[in-house]
């Protein structure tokens, strides 16, 4: 199936496509706000440059959009042009999301993924889910976890017995 945009337009609609302060992020930072907890954004110090950083917990908070780092979800769409070219962008941004992951973790960051499904589209979990979800998570102590349209879910520790899901 062709683009229904010319070359130009879909360059244009992909540029306009922000990094930072998305809808998911302040969303999340609401919620995160309503919680009380006190946070710094895009930590550029970091490794992967986080989102939220909760320094009081230790603890990372990536969002994650479901295309972008391809969440096995409803969200998520292989695209029927340059299948090649994004499905090898989207695998880079997979190895690095891994990899930055990995050196939070080893200096003694905990690191939750909220998944943009969460936060967004026909499954979302209400804003009471996630509240408790995210307080549950940061006093937890827990590692490394995901939050998804299921719930919270405890991950291996890269280098330990698997690698982070992506």
């Amino acid at each position: 199936m062709a683009d229904v945009h010319s070359k130009e337009i879909r360059s244009k609609n992909m540029r306009a496509i922000a990094t930072r302060d998305t809808a998911i992020e302040k969303h999340l930072a609401g919620l995160l706000s309503a919680c009380g907890f006190e946070f710094r954004t895009q930590a550029a110090a970091l490794a992967g440059r986080p989102d939220f950083v909760v320094e009081a917990y230790r603890c990372i908070i990536f969002t994650h959009g479901c295309f972008w780092h391809h969440h096995h979800c409803y969200l998520f769409k292989v695209p029927a042009t340059r299948t090649e070219f994004w499905l090898e962008k989207i695998g880079k941004n997979v190895a690095r999301d891994s990899r930055d992951i990995h050196h939070l973790l080893e200096g003694q960051w905990r690191v939750l993924v909220v998944w943009e499904c969460a936060l967004r589209g026909r499954e979302k979990l209400s804003d009471t889910a996630l509240i408790e979800r995210l307080e549950e998570w940061i006093c937890s102590g827990g590692r490394f976890a995901e939050i998804d349209t299921a719930g919270i879910h405890e991950r291996e520790v890269q280098g330990q017995q698997s690698s982070p899901p992506v």
